[in-house]
């Protein structure tokens, strides 16, 4: 009977899989970037978060050896999800086909097609540890190196501000084996940084490094060198991957812990030193962690010996930047310890952080009121959750050296087979801070914010999904631009994907309602933003096309319009592939500014704002020489019709052009 079972399940999955691999010509990115982001502000598309779906595309996880960690490692799936590929996998011991995704309870068609996009059907392993000439024989090796190079000059090289050349470049070694081991490091340098001289006489301004093993016995997971850490959700600390709204209904705002290498380019939001999770019995785990690491800061004008502000962009290019490169010290060490059974969970949380120099922002600003300051600080939470068939329920609830409380409950309940409610309720008391906290929020900062979110996911058929959502948020203390307490923001959005073999089709609304002072600070104004985009998708033989219109209109007293028509061609035979992409914007001013992906290099965030009125258009070129070999070419231009220079300060352009090439080889042994 299950030889019987079986052959059904794997002639079904083929079946799938047509439709399933006819459409993977389209990016992971482009596959995301349809069903997450909002034109590229609310949803935290950073580099770091880019950076942890393309490593995980990179080195696709086994499916059919993945632990439940390995599963919770993909930032888009809902503990729901998790739980259904783990009841799957045991009942039918292993997957044949991508294709079986389709047939998994609480795994739409749309998920199933990105998820493709980072597991693979593998054989299950064998018992006991590999020896290091098995490691060393099947270990994958990759190198990718790239370079961004534009045919303009900003003024900052001209005039001397910047210390470096114009070329932006970077260099990442991977080496990999199974989901048990890996290796890594990566050296990057921003276009005007010195290259082997000044400070940076080590060559590259910035290096990452790590060692990651997982799955080995009781320890499930050990990192020395840099790396990111979640616990829960994100009150006590979250440098891994973020979330905005419409990934936060997707995924049910799950409460996970994890640790990740971290092998971005990104210089902020990372720990230094070594974290390890053990088994200690069957559903509990113990997590510990300590981190050193030099930041960036700005020092108090009248005392250097005190700061004014931790900097994050990791920008070295001008005698003042370079000023603040690691001129503090910061020690963080902490752990966490969870249990997990039957479908509940309870965790506890804590990190202790001290900085080598006092933290005394600027408190006579009112919005500056109640930041972090002082040389030590402390938070502890408890994280906590069930999930029981159709229903799911993820908390967490944190205090600090503030003396103050923040917490954030989700509730999410399968009404129908096809449809999904979810309520998300936080609240971030005006005194709390956490150093390393980071969790849904409206304004960006786990302080001063309270409010609920209310979601719906309807599947409506195996093709089409709805997914819509309303927030309100309330802020008692006056915040950057808000000058008057006691201000609130609403948010609403509805969205429609469409996918059937070689046909796709997205629309979506958003309409944001939030508070901002008027021209003379003497009260606050309405700001009533409105976006639409409208998506066409269609393959033909080995092309693919899409077209895409995008509309704001912003209006704080006078009104600003923008738009953006945009099309873009995907072409692959055999071993080349070539993309090209043409758009037309016209906005008012940037509040009014539009979003759009384009496909670039791999590991490259690339989804430009525009505003004014120009014409953006790109070409990317691709070469699989062969299994190891791999090459990229793009260029990349934006015509402006609205100004003779771009940008201004050392940024400026003297012209209304500017065109950027960038190259990479990928070689994998």
């Amino acid at each position: 009977m299950r030889k019987i079972l079986n052959c059904i399940l794997l002639i079904t999955s083929i079946n799938y899989s047509t439709t399933l691999y006819g459409q993977n010509e389209q990016s992971w990115e482009e596959c995301y970037d349809e069903i997450h982001s909002i034109d590229g502000q609310e949803d935290v598309n950073t580099e770091a978060d880019y950076d942890v779906l393309s490593e995980l595309a990179s080195h696709p996880i086994n499916i059919n050896t993945a632990t439940r960690e390995d599963l919770e490692s993909i930032p888009f799936l809902s503990s729901q999800q998790v739980e259904s590929i783990m009841e799957y996998i045991y009942k039918y011991h292993t997957m044949q086909s991508l294709g079986e995704l389709h047939m998994i309870t609480n795994l739409d068609d749309v998920y199933a097609r990105l998820l493709s996009y980072f597991i693979y059907i593998g054989n299950p392993p064998e018992k006991g540890f590999p020896h290091i000439g098995e490691i060393l024989r099947y270990g994958k090796n990759e190198i990718v190196a790239t370079t961004s190079i534009p045919t303009y000059k900003r003024d900052g090289y001209t005039n001397g501000d910047y210390q470096g050349s114009n070329i932006k470049h970077w260099l990442r070694y991977t080496f990999s084996f199974g989901n048990i081991i890996k290796f890594g490091f990566t050296g990057a340098q921003d276009a005007g940084e010195p290259f082997f001289k000044g400070k940076n006489k080590l060559g590259y301004d910035y290096y990452s490094y790590y060692l990651m093993l997982r799955n080995l016995g009781k320890l499930k997971s050990l990192v020395v060198g840099r790396y990111r850490l979640k616990f829960g959700m994100g009150l006590v600390i979250n440098n891994d991957y973020s979330f905005g709204k419409l990934a936060t209904l997707q995924t049910l705002g799950r409460s996970t812990n994890s640790i990740r290498e971290h092998s971005s380019r990104s210089e902020a939001n990372y720990m230094q030193g070594t974290a390890a999770t053990v088994s200690i019995s069957k559903g509990l785990d113990i997590t510990g962690f300590v981190s050193y690491r030099d930041i960036d800061a700005t020092p108090n004008k009248d005392s250097l010996s005190t700061l004014a502000t931790i900097t994050g962009n990791g920008y070295h290019r001008t005698v003042s930047e370079m000023a603040r490169k690691h001129n503090t010290s910061i020690f963080a060490g902490g752990g966490n310890i969870r249990y997990f059974n039957n479908g509940f969970h309870i965790g506890m949380s804590a990190i202790y952080s001290s900085l080598n120099r006092e933290l005394r922002p600027d408190t006579a600003r009112i919005y500056k009121r109640w930041s972090a300051y002082g040389k030590r600080f402390w938070n502890a939470g408890v994280d906590y959750g069930y999930i029981c068939g159709k229903f799911s329920f993820n908390g967490e609830t944190a205090t600090g050296d503030s003396h103050a409380v923040a917490t954030i409950n989700s509730l999410s309940y399968k009404l129908l087979g096809n449809l999904q409610i979810m309520a998300l309720q936080r609240f971030y008391a005006y005194r709390y801070y956490g150093m390393y906290a980071n969790s849904f929020s409206d304004a960006g900062s786990i302080q001063d914010e309270s409010g609920i979110y209310l979601g719906i996911n309807w599947n409506i058929s195996r093709h089409t999904t709805v997914m819509m959502y309303t927030d309100y948020a309330y802020f008692a203390w006056p915040k950057y631009m808000q000058s008057f307490p006691e201000t609130h923001s609403w948010d609403n959005m509805i969205q429609l994907v469409y996918n059937k073999k070689q046909f796709s089709l997205l629309a979506r609304y958003r309409l944001k309602i939030k508070q901002r002072d008027n021209a003379s600070k003497t009260a606050l104004d309405n700001v009533n933003e409105h976006r639409g985009r409208f998506q066409l998708g269609y393959v033909i033989g080995n092309i693919q096309s899409r077209s895409q219109a995008d509309i704001v209109y912003s209006q704080q007293q006078t009104g600003s319009l923008g738009y953006m028509l945009s099309q873009s061609i995907f072409y692959k035979y055999h071993w080349i592939s070539a993309a090209a992409s043409i758009g037309y914007f016209h906005t008012a001013d940037y509040q009014s500014r539009v979003y759009t992906y384009e496909r670039g290099v791999m590991y490259n965030f690339s989804f430009p704002a525009f505003s004014g009125e120009g014409i953006r258009y790109s070409i990317n070129l691709r070469t699989d020489i062969n299994k190891n070999i791999m090459m990229i070419a793009r260029v990349g231009t934006t015509d402006y019709l609205d100004r003779s220079v771009i940008s201004s300060g050392p940024q400026q352009i003297r012209g209304s052009s500017q065109t950027d090439v960038d190259l990479q080889l990928r070689y994998k042994f």
